[in-house]
């Protein structure tokens, strides 16, 4: 099961602020355990309560004072280039709702030209429009004839494939005369190899007759004791 995204603003509630304080802070250095561990980096935490008289240290003091020490022998470049303080992150967190702003703007005005030209197409009159109006409804316009072209485009083109799909055969070429010639001597060969013949009963009744094997009682070949 998913856990429920939390959101991002200040606790109201006091004990509640304070209790996921001491989880987070917790969950915190154990992330800087990991991270210093995995990736071979140095670094180092402070972090401090709201009520706290000292602050809670990552990894030791010592151990504090040897980073931050690397850190101000740094070029001053290097030491703010990835450096965020509160104000700068103010000013990007406005930023980024300046910018969200503005696209919700657009797509609500969007929408509204999309409802307008919808009345249009009924019957509205477009006296009460002002030049801006009209600016973004030609737009509007514009943007969905582009859309309806490309689909259109689209169903075309795939028409055109499946009927070139049904209309190429594949056809298997005719063997060559050699081939041809070949089959009608080997069909010949084996017909002279094993003839058959057929004989009627009334073919063979008189060959049986010649052998004394006939029909008859026999009496007219034993008249010599007669």
């Amino acid at each position: 099961m998913s856990r429920k995204k939390v959101k991002l603003a200040y606790i109201q509630n006091h004990p509640t602020r304070k209790l996921t304080f001491k989880k987070r802070k917790k969950g915190f250095m154990k992330k800087m355990s990991e991270i210093t561990t995995l990736c071979d980096v140095e670094a180092c935490a402070v972090v401090y309560g709201q009520k706290d008289t000292q602050p809670e240290v990552w990894p030791s003091p010592s151990g504090v004072q040897s980073t931050y020490v690397k850190f101000r022998t740094m070029p001053p470049m290097e030491q703010t280039k990835k450096q965020l303080n509160m104000e700068a992150f103010l000013r990007q967190q406005i930023e980024k709702a300046k910018d969200q702003l503005r696209k919700q703007k657009k797509e609500n005005r969007e929408k509204d030209m999309s409802i307008m030209m919808s009345q249009c197409l009924t019957g509205r009159s477009l006296q009460d429009l002002n030049m801006g109006d009209l600016n973004d409804l030609g737009w509007v316009i514009d943007h969905k004839v582009e859309e309806i072209n490309k689909k259109v485009k689209k169903v075309q083109e795939e028409l055109a494939q499946n009927e070139n799909n049904h209309v190429q055969v594949v056809r298997t070429p005719p063997p060559p005369p050699a081939a041809i010639s070949g089959r009608i001597m080997h069909m010949q060969q084996a017909q002279s190899a094993a003839p058959m013949e057929i004989m009627t009963p009334q073919d063979q009744q008189p060959q049986e007759q010649m052998a004394g094997l006939g029909a008859n009682t026999g009496d007219e070949f034993l008249q010599f004791g007669s």
